[in-house]
């Protein structure tokens, strides 16, 4: 169900979650900001609605990886076992994991059109350096699903380094299924297992 909604959801903020901008931008106006530019790119752009995947992949990548800290993300998703893995495992998980998000994501940027976000008031004090965006997403004939976006405030701007949806995190789902990998074939077998989830386009960590 995580990886059914999810997917949807999260296109709708990743697209252009990369809007450059000279000053720090507090953590709810950069996530309203870009969900807003996102949508009417997307609506715009027939061949970003239709899936073209050279298109979708360079908006993803290019606009995606500035504002989400892949390395934090991939050390909840491993869990304990990231303390054992090598530097160059560390390095290796971590490409896989944000190629198999990166994937993930772009199979899904032509639905954001679809949705209406509900943005929540920010609960945030001046001194704080972790804090949770509050939306609320709905699309017609469906209820509608909370989706939080949890970011850190880091030396170069607010970083994302999880999403929950419905109070589901999405890395804390992954870890499930990460830690049963490293169970049966260790840090490399973990690491071999996403190679091969991204050679064939697939996301298992929600199921």
């Amino acid at each position: 169900m995580l990886r059914r909604i999810g997917t949807g959801l999260l296109a709708l903020w990743l697209g252009l979650a990369g809007t450059a901008s000279a000053q720090p931008v507090a953590p709810d106006v950069l996530v309203r900001g870009t969900t807003e530019e996102v949508v009417r790119i997307v609506k715009q752009d027939k061949e970003l609605r239709n899936g073209d995947p050279q298109k979708v992949y360079e908006l993803v990548d290019t606009r995606v990886l500035p504002h989400f800290d892949f390395r934090a993300m991939t050390q909840l998703a491993v869990g304990r076992h990231w303390r054992s893995a090598s530097p160059e495992q560390q390095a290796a998980l971590v490409k896989e994991f944000r190629t198999l998000l990166v994937r993930t994501y772009s199979a899904a940027i032509g639905s954001v059109v679809d949705y209406r976000i509900d943005f929540k008031p920010l609960r945030m004090r001046p001194e704080d350096t972790d804090v949770v965006v509050n939306t609320e997403v709905s699309r017609p004939g469906s209820p509608p699903v909370t989706l939080d976006y949890r970011l850190e405030r880091q030396a170069n701007g607010w970083k994302v380094y999880d999403v929950l949806v419905d109070n589901v995190s999405l890395v804390t789902v992954y870890r499930n299924s990460f830690n049963n990998e490293v169970r049966r074939g260790g840090i490399d077998g973990l690491i071999q297992s996403l190679v091969r989830r991204n050679q064939r386009g697939e996301d298992t960590g929600g199921r």
